[in-house]
């Protein structure tokens, strides 16, 4: 079986178009496809369709299957997992569980039916309707947190707690967690891996959209900073509702300049990123002319993988290492850094990520960062209490 390309679709209101025209091209150029809707309360991308997305998967055109990511099947599952491990602990306190009908998804679940969604995908191409770019980033960062709240909370070490359980309990006075616990933490491990290893996936990418009238590129900026701390670069950024080349000729001397204007823009956008900028314009107004003027006869951009993170030996030199973070996008008044034992905490605006320092970088204070043409590099002294002599 091949591996799925999976295409999150995140952006303004013109993404649920954009995600469909993507979808319908794969399936037009052969490929098995699934289109999902994972964040449309509005059901936008059912007016795109013209159908109703339901759960069910539904066959909307040769090669393109249909669906939506049934948030409350998934929070019924989370709480049926729960309960069914609290069962003894409920029963002995007399509390009644709660019927499936009276389950009401909690904000937050989409994100974690989106995560158990992506490992599931066995089609050639999985277009995702994906959330706004703040909650999608979040949504990508949340595998690596909830891994990382796991080992501090439940210990792996499953075999010595359950030897040392009866000394702890005694020394404690509580009594331990127990074997269901930790069967849990593995299985919640497992499920976390699977969603890191279908996020971190060379056939994922992310495709922004953005509207071509609201201005919308400072912002795009912080977007592709927050993507790239975690990994991430847009495969392309798709520019919507834009004027047609004849209007910067038209006689309307108002009409002709909003044209230009939008087109400098246009280009302006072009010459600062490093994804492909495509564009759809106003008169696109089928999925296949959307298609046919974004992707033309090929198969559409390809995943941009980030420039890897690397240290930099300059000891004999000026007797530091560098750790340089490519981070697109980044804006120094934004950046927050704290280095926290082996740890390094990035900030970006409102996004966080904790990075585990290279080992070499752990027996090293900080001795000050820069922000250069979107590369932070962070500098190392190696700590002489903690460094080999000679």
């Amino acid at each position: 079986m091949t591996a799925t390309r999976t295409i999150l679709v995140s952006g303004d209101a013109g993404a649920p178009a954009v995600a469909a025209a993507t979808a319908l091209h794969a399936a037009r150029r052969g490929h098995r496809t699934w289109l999902l809707a994972a964040d449309d309360p509005h059901r936008a991308l059912d007016s795109v369709l013209g159908t109703r997305l339901e759960p069910e998967p539904l066959r909307y055109a040769p090669g393109l299957t249909v669906s939506r990511i049934d948030e409350q099947a998934a929070f019924r599952y989370a709480v049926g997992e729960l309960t069914g491990r609290l069962k003894p602990a409920l029963d002995l306190l007399g509390a009644e569980q709660l019927d499936p009908e009276e389950l009401t998804a909690l904000p937050g679940i989409a994100r974690l039916a989106l995560l158990r969604a992506l490992p599931a995908a066995d089609q050639d191409v999985l277009v995702v309707l994906a959330p706004p770019p703040a909650e999608l980033i979040a949504t990508l960062a949340l595998p690596e947190q909830l891994a990382r709240y796991l080992d501090r909370l439940v210990p792996e070490q499953r075999q010595a707690a359950r030897a040392l359980r009866p000394l702890l309990a005694g020394l404690a006075g509580v009594p331990m967690p127990a074997d269901w616990l930790y069967e849990g933490r593995a299985k919640a491990a497992a499920a976390l891996a699977e969603s890191a290893a279908a996020i971190t996936d060379p056939g994922t990418s992310v495709r922004l959209v953005v509207p071509a009238d609201g201005h919308p590129y400072p912002e795009l900026r912080r977007i592709r900073a927050g993507l790239a701390l975690y990994g991430h670069r847009p495969d392309a950024v798709v520019v919507h509702g834009v004027l047609p080349e004849a209007a910067a000729s038209s006689p309307d001397p108002w009409l002709a300049a909003l044209a230009r204007r939008r087109a400098e823009e246009l280009a302006g956008l072009a010459a600062g990123t490093d994804a492909p900028v495509l564009a759809t314009g106003l008169a696109d107004a089928t999925l296949e002319a959307v298609a046919d003027r974004l992707y033309g006869d090929g198969p559409g951009p390809e995943r941009l993988a980030p420039a890897p993170w690397t240290v930099e030996d300059r000891l004999a030199e000026e007797g530091l290492l560098v750790w340089h973070l490519d981070l697109p996008g980044a804006d120094r008044a934004e950046l927050d850094l704290v280095r926290r034992g082996d740890d390094l905490v990035v900030g970006l605006g409102t996004h966080r990520r904790v990075l585990t320092l290279p080992s070499a970088l752990r027996r090293c204070t900080v001795a000050g960062a820069g922000l250069l043409d979107g590369v932070l590099s962070v500098r190392f002294a190696p700590d002489p209490s903690l460094w080999p002599q000679g």
